[in-house]
C-alpha cells in the first residue's frame, strides 16, 4: 500500500486531532521597490526639484545633506531619516562637503500601513529619535546586500532579490512599530477605521480557516453579525467601515476567500467535490455547486477539469 499524500489544506480532518492549533495570518501584501541605492557625492552635488508617485525613504550615512521639502529646508545629518509621501515636491544638495546617502522608493497596497504613513506630517526623523533608531538594524541588513556578489552569481539573481525583499519587509515592520508610537497622539479617524477594517478582515479569514467539521457555510455562519458582536459595534457600522477601506462589503470579501480556498482544494485531485463541500461547511453538494458557479461562472467539476492537468500539487 502506498503512503498517503500529505494534506494540502488546513481543513484536512486529520489535522484536527491536535490539542492546539494556530493559523498564521494570510499575507497578500504587494510591494513595489524602485531605485534602491546608496550614493556618495561631492561638495557641489545637487538634485533638482522633482516629485514621484511613490513613498521615499532617505537616510544620510555620512556627512550632511540639505533636503528641501515643499519649500522648507531640512539639514539631514548622519543617521537622520527623511520620509516623503507621494507627490511631495522636493530637492536636495550638499552642505558644502561631500556626503553618502541611502535612498529607496516604494509603494505598498497595505491599506492600514498606508493610512498610518499618510497621517504623518513629520518629514525629518533625527538619528537619536525612536523611528530612525529602531530602523537601524533592519537598514543595516539591507545595506549589507549592496556588497559585491559572490563569483558566478549575477546581481539580479533570484536569491539576492528575495533577500532584498526580506530585508525591506523587516524594515517596514520596524518602521510600523516605531511610527505607530509616534503617531498614536495624532488625530486621524481614517487610521482608526482602517485598523478596525483589518480586524474584521482577519476574523473573516478565521471563519474560512476553521478546522474541518467546525466551519459553516457563508450562509450558515453568524458571519458579520458575529464579528460585529465580538468587536462591540453595530452591523451597519461594521459594513460601512469595511467597505470604506476594502471597497466591497464583508459578505463579498468573505465569498472571495471561500472561492479562493475552494479553488485550491479543487486543484488537488485527491479530494472529491463532496469532500470539499464538507470541508467548507456545505453538507449539501448541490448547494456548494450552485454557490461556486455563481461566484466563478463554472461548476466545481468544470473548474477541476480545466485546471487539474496544471495542478501545483502534482
Amino acid at each position: 500500500m502506498s503512503t498517503p499524500r500529505l494534506p494540502k489544506s488546513p481543513h484536512h480532518p486529520d489535522l484536527t486531532v491536535a490539542g492546539e492549533e494556530f493559523f498564521f495570518p494570510d499575507v497578500r501584501t504587494t510591494v513595489n521597490l524602485f531605485a534602491i541605492h546608496t550614493r556618495s557625492v561631492g561638495r557641489e552635488w545637487s538634485y533638482p526639484l522633482h516629485e514621484h508617485p511613490q513613498y521615499e525613504i532617505n537616510i544620510v550615512l555620512a556627512g550632511e545633506q540639505i533636503m528641501v521639502v515643499d519649500g522648507r529646508s531640512y539639514t539631514q545629518r548622519q543617521g537622520d531619516l527623511v520620509l516623503l509621501r507621494p507627490g511631495i515636491v522636493h530637492s536636495s544638495h550638499s552642505n558644502g562637503e561631500g556626503f553618502t546617502y541611502f535612498c529607496m522608493h516604494f509603494d505598498i497596497d497595505d491599506k492600514l500601513f498606508l493610512s498610518l504613513l499618510s497621517r504623518l506630517e513629520q518629514v525629518l526623523f533625527p538619528a537619536e529619535g525612536t523611528v530612525a533608531g529602531q530602523m537601524g538594524p533592519a537598514l543595516g541588513k539591507l545595506l549589507d546586500l549592496s556588497a559585491p556578489e559572490d563569483i558566478g552569481v549575477g546581481s539580479d539573481s533570484v536569491a539576492k532579490r528575495m533577500r532584498i525583499q526580506s530585508a525591506v519587509f523587516e524594515l517596514f515592520a520596524t518602521l510600523w512599530e516605531a511610527v505607530s508610537s509616534e503617531a498614536a497622539h495624532l488625530p486621524g479617524r481614517g487610521y482608526v477605521q482602517a485598523e478596525l477594517a483589518h480586524q474584521i478582515a482577519s476574523r473573516l479569514q478565521g471563519r474560512v480557516n476553521q478546522p474541518y467539521g467546525q466551519a459553516g457555510s457563508v450562509e450558515k455562519q453568524d458571519g458579520i453579525e458575529g464579528i460585529s458582536s465580538e468587536l462591540g459595534i453595530s452591523v451597519s457600522h461594521c459594513n460601512r467601515v469595511f467597505r470604506s477601506v476594502f471597497g466591497v462589503s464583508p459578505r463579498v470579501y468573505l465569498s472571495g476567500l471561500v472561492l479562493h480556498e475552494a479553488k485550491l482544494l479543487l486543484a488537488d485531485p485527491q479530494w472529491s467535490v463532496q469532500q470539499i463541500a464538507d470541508m467548507l461547511g456545505y453538507g449539501d453538494i448541490a448547494h456548494f455547486s450552485r454557490q461556486f458557479k455563481r461566484w466563478s461562472g463554472q461548476s466545481p467539476t468544470s473548474y477541476r477539469k480545466s485546471t487539474v492537468q496544471e495542478s501545483p500539487f502534482e
